[in-house]
Order: structure tokens, then sequence, then C-alpha cells
């Protein structure tokens, strides 16, 4: 395939990219957010997501790749970009000169669709992108039906969400809201409701998550608010046998969902 080369930093092009990985309000503004990675450009392909501009660094790519990517993305607008060009565009210090301008894609609750046993995560108020972005990875691991993020402190298509996922934030139906319409939404498809706190809750693994289960986690300075506390249909805890009360939130997410896989799995 023939494209265009670009040479040049000052590039409108190159300048416009930079702006989608930096700033959040550039992403909400023009609906686009950038892929950067072969592995996240072909899940986001795999996962719907529309291409709307590819770029690439042939120096850094085998001519086998190469054609795999245009294959995957036929019909895309295409730009060759240098390897000094590429450097100034990658948000990330090492990748595998592929990155894209991607059509942002917001679900809304009503678009999920559940399973007979569905397993959610729900999350209140994270603010990291990277602690997001690895529970994205844990939940495509345990094949989740949904991510809810509710009430909503960092943006979804942010670059550190998306490189700590290795591209499950395409993979996973991800949906921001409120924790009232999650709550109501959860209750109305007789989901139950475990929330992950130390107060007046049981051992994990104690707690049967074969049927419909949302597991509920807070942040780690706060923990949950009172409405997800009083929503709940239990109070669930792994055990902390060290001098600490908490851990990060990526690891108890990963730590809860293996314990509904193990259940689910072993039938017991």
């Amino acid at each position: 395939m023939k494209a265009e080369i670009i040479t040049s930093l000052q590039n409108q092009r190159v300048k416009r990219l930079v702006q989608l990985q930096q700033k959040s309000a550039v992403r909400r503004e023009s609906g686009l957010f950038v892929a950067e990675g072969l592995r996240e450009v072909q899940h986001c392909v795999e996962g719907g997501f529309e291409i709307v501009t590819l770029y690439f660094c042939r120096a850094m790519l085998s001519d086998e790749v190469l054609d795999t990517l245009f294959q995957s993305c036929a019909g895309v607008d295409c730009y060759e970009v240098t390897p000094e060009v590429y450097e100034k565009m990658a948000y990330r210090g090492t990748t595998e000169g592929v990155m894209a301008e991607v059509r942002a894609r917001y679900l809304i609750l009503e678009d999920l669709k559940l399973g007979e046993s569905p397993l959610v995560v729900v999350l209140e108020s994270v603010e990291k992108p990277g602690n997001l972005g690895a529970v994205l990875r844990s939940a495509d691991a345990a094949g989740v039906d949904a991510v809810l993020v509710c009430d909503a402190l960092t943006d979804l298509y942010n670059p550190n969400l998306i490189r700590a996922s290795l591209g499950a934030a395409f993979t996973v139906p991800v949906v921001a809201c409120s924790s009232g319409d999650a709550i109501a939404y959860l209750k109305e498809h007789n989901v139950q409701i475990l929330t992950a706190q130390l107060q007046d809750s049981n051992l994990y693994y104690d707690t049967d998550m074969r049927r419909g289960t949302a597991l509920v986690m807070g942040t780690e300075s706060t923990g949950l608010t009172d409405v997800w506390r009083q929503a709940a249909d239990a109070h669930i805890r792994i055990p902390m046998l060290g001098r600490l009360d908490s851990l990060n939130v990526s690891v108890s997410a990963a730590i809860l969902l293996f314990e509904a896989v193990r259940q689910r799995e072993s039938k017991i």
C-alpha cells in the first residue's frame, strides 16, 4: 500500500495526534482517541472500533506485519512517518511503530448484553487511569460481562489507561454511569451486589459467586460510599495478615474475579 510520508515535526496531523494523546478536552471535543501499538490497534479492529487514521513507521515494522496491518485496516487513511516523527507522536517510550486515531465509543447501561449468570465489576470514583486499565486486563482474563465505572474521575480513553489494559479497554464492555443508575440496573437484572469492605464483612471465599454477581470496589484511600454499602446484598473482604489494611484496587479486583471464576468452574 502506498501512503503519504510525513517527515516534518510541524505537520498539522502530527500536532493533532500529540494533542489527542495529551489532552482529555481535545479527546472529548473531537470524539477521537489514540491507540498506540500493534496489539492495541488490532484489538480496536477486533472490538469493532472505527479506525479513522492509521500511522506507521516502516523502519520499525517487518513487511509481514505491515501486510497484516493493511489488511485489517483496509479503506483507512494511512500515513507513513519517519522514526523522528514517530518518536514525537509516541506517548510511550517503546512501541511497535504503529498508532491510530480511533473513534471513541461510549456505551450506556442499556447497551449491555448480560449472560445468564453475569459477572460484573463496579468501580466507584477510581482516579488513577493505570489502576482502571489493570482492572480491565483482569476483567478480560476472567471473562466478565461488563465493567461499570461509577462517578468516574478519569477519562476512559486516557493513554495510560489504554496502555495498562494491554488492549482490554477495547475487548471489555465499559459503561460510565452514576452509582444510583448502576444500582438500579443491577437490581433490575437480579445481579447480587457484593461490596469489598473491611467492616461487617465475610471472607470473600465463603461467599457464593455462582449466580449473577457484581463485585464492587472503591478507592484505596476512602473506600466505598454509603450508597453502595446500603445497596449491597453482602459485604466481603480479603484477609489482610500484615500491618496494612488495603490492597491496590487492581490487585483486589483480580483476587475477587478469579474466586468467582474458580467457583463457577468447579461448581461448588
